[in-house]
């Protein structure tokens, strides 16, 4: 069998005319019919010599075509690299799409039984956009949420929540806020480095949600129906608190301790424990917690160095971990890890997530002003993909990732640069100092022919 790293990257499906969604008995048929129709012995003899060589090409490429799609295993991979693909050309998505495409599977979606940790960017601004997008999300599909939060009533949040947009005004919403933040050198034939027109075409498109994910308008507010339809459990911190405190010799806080009793309590009575299958339908449990390591959690970590809880934070999350893997439930946390003054327990929370997303936003930076970014408004980074049921995680080439807030929606972007228009040579052979000159012209006399300046 042929190795998949070898076969040419083409448009399999195309070349025998079926769908990516075909059963393997689909194309089976589809290339039975085309085999009797390029096969060479089938051909006349009266056929033109240039129209049996394409015959025959055609008939390599549609038994190639099949060596490929009709193998499980080499579909399976061909699949995916075509899902790569895509990512790597994509133009501006949705932010909730995107996160989710990120951590793609078979199936798609955020991993059922892990974390996703958004690191805050400093004025947590754009997180709590991602936060409240993972939430809609949630309320849009029918899942049920659990909130915890320090800073805000989860009631408040929940009301904050953007409007789903449906397919028939999905478009036209996403080409108006497209449309007004469209560059004008975007219109403008490039007239250097003619090789790029070839490239892919960075243009915006959204996909279909009833393909994958949803978007939303941040312009609006969900509708009151929805959230009170939806099912969702609220932890506010300061509610729990009690009067008479009794400090019990633990190695987590009290927030801690209390936000763990809350998450088992509610895996194991609504039935997303996965050890007692649920008596209804199925369904799955989407937390999301705010703020986790802020001092409102009475963490101390943001506050010093060598801080008295400083193991308290990465207990919790391996507390979690076990919690969420052995449960129908998928989890985002936020945390202001700039603020964490031991770099090492950043490390350990890292090690200790599935996902890990940072956010660095241009506002108070010297890249607020460069007009290099004048099209973004921060970086996304990618810290850590998911490594599930694998020793090492797939490296993906789309690392340089921008994010840009718009009037109705939030999109990430792959970075590219604008290409430099300038009349001006960056590097001059011209101002090469004299003292120089004579080096060049001593030591690289015989291969440049006695001249003064290297000839390029």
């Amino acid at each position: 069998m042929m190795a998949f790293e070898q076969i040419p990257k083409k448009d399999w499906y195309g070349i025998l005319g079926a769908d990516p969604s075909a059963s393997v008995s689909d194309l089976k048929q589809k290339y039975q019919k085309l085999v009797l129709m390029y096969h060479p012995d089938k051909q006349s003899a009266d056929v033109p010599a240039g129209t049996m060589e394409e015959c025959i090409q055609k008939f390599i490429e549609i038994d190639q075509a099949w060596k490929i799609l009709g193998n499980e295993e080499t579909k399976k991979e061909y699949d995916l690299q075509r899902h790569e693909d895509d990512l790597r050309n994509m133009g501006p998505v949705d932010a909730q799409v995107y996160l989710e495409e990120m951590c793609w599977n078979e199936g798609g979606g955020l991993a059922v039984g892990t974390v996703l940790l958004i690191e805050e960017d400093k004025y947590n601004i754009y997180s709590s956009l991602l936060f409240k997008y993972f939430l809609a999300e949630g309320v849009i599909n029918g899942h049920t949420l659990l909130v915890a939060s320090a800073k805000e009533d989860p009631a408040d949040i929940l009301q904050e929540l953007p409007a789903p947009l449906l397919d028939d005004n999905c478009k036209k919403d996403f080409d108006e806020d497209v449309g007004n933040h469209k560059t004008p050198e975007s219109n403008i034939k490039m007239k250097i480095a003619w090789r790029y027109q070839l490239l892919p075409k960075m243009e915006p498109g959204p996909v279909s949600s009833s393909r994958f994910g949803h978007y939303y308008d941040l312009s609006k507010r969900m509708p009151q129906e929805l959230i009170e339809t939806s099912k969702w459990h609220g932890f506010f911190f300061p509610e729990k608190l009690s009067p008479t405190l009794n400090i019990e010799p633990c190695s987590l806080t009290h927030g801690y301790i209390k936000l763990l009793q809350f998450i088992q309590n509610v895996i194991y009575e609504e039935g997303f424990d996965g050890s007692n299958p649920q008596k209804k339908q199925k369904n799955i449990l989407r937390i999301g917690i705010q703020n986790l390591g802020s001092p409102l959690w009475g963490d101390d970590i943001c506050c010093t160095e060598n801080c008295d809880n400083s193991h308290s934070l990465t207990k919790f999350l391996y507390v979690l971990r076990g919690l969420l893997r052995t449960s129908l439930s998928a989890c985002i946390i936020t945390m202001p890890t700039h603020l964490i003054q031991n770099k090492a327990i950043i490390a350990r929370v890292t090690n200790l997530s599935d996902t890990v997303v940072g956010l660095e936003s241009f506002i108070g930076s010297e890249r607020e002003t460069n007009p290099l970014y004048k099209d973004y408004h921060g970086l996304i980074h990618i810290r850590q993909i998911p490594r599930l049921n694998n020793l090492i995680y797939d490296v993906s080439d789309v690392k340089d990732l921008a994010f840009k807030l718009k009037r109705k929606l939030f999109t990430i972007e792959r970075l590219h640069l604008p290409p430099d228009l300038s009349d001006t040579v960056s590097r001059s052979s011209k101002q090469i100092p004299a003292a120089s000159s004579r080096l060049l012209g001593q030591e690289c006399g015989v291969m440049a022919g006695g001249r003064k300046h290297l000839d390029f």
